[in-house]
């Protein structure tokens, strides 16, 4: 059983999507777990604000396996149809154990972990004693030195009847 991390993120019909991302990756990732979800401005394009967040779980499947799935899931929510507004549902492999390169086109560690504060923040909360395999430091480290001039800010959020963004977070970043 491999480790793995993905990053979940949609600017459209936010709540369905990334509901509908995770019941379809709770189907084969095993000890799924979830971080906070965050609301963030877009990065690089024109559009809506987005949801984020990071998950955990242990698979059987291959890297490419994996991705195939993922892609799956994203054009059942929509991502690739021709008339689709904004982005309904992105799903990227963060990490896939300990594995550093190029990988059919994947590139892992994928370099938005420490380049876009929507991916380490949530990764920070869910993993932060978990190195990042090219630089060799926790992820909560990594977050605590970074420098990345981005919004974003933690919102309620609940999957299957528990809530994934603590209150005291919410708390913590609105005063």
């Amino acid at each position: 059983m491999t480790l793995i991390f993905l990053g979940l993120g949609s600017n459209a019909d936010r709540t369905l999507h990334l509901t509908a991302g995770l019941d379809a990756l709770a189907g084969f990732v095993q000890d799924l777990r979830c971080s906070p979800v965050f609301e963030s401005r877009p990065v690089g394009i024109k559009s809506g604000n987005f949801y984020n967040l990071v998950v955990s779980g242990r698979t059987e499947l291959s890297l490419q396996e994996l991705d195939r799935r993922l892609k799956f899931i994203e054009a059942d929510n929509g991502r690739y149809a021709p008339e689709r507004k904004g982005l309904p549902l992105d799903i990227d492999v963060l990490l896939y154990g300990d594995q550093v390169g190029n990988f059919d086109g994947l590139v892992l560690p994928r370099a938005e972990i420490l380049k876009n504060a929507f991916v380490l923040w949530p990764l920070a909360l869910l993993a932060p004693d978990v190195a990042h395999p090219e630089a060799s430091r926790p992820f909560a480290a990594l977050w605590e030195e970074a420098r990345i001039d981005q919004q974003l800010w933690p919102v309620p959020f609940a999957w299957r009847g528990v809530e994934l963004t603590p209150a005291e977070l919410i708390e913590a970043t609105s005063s």
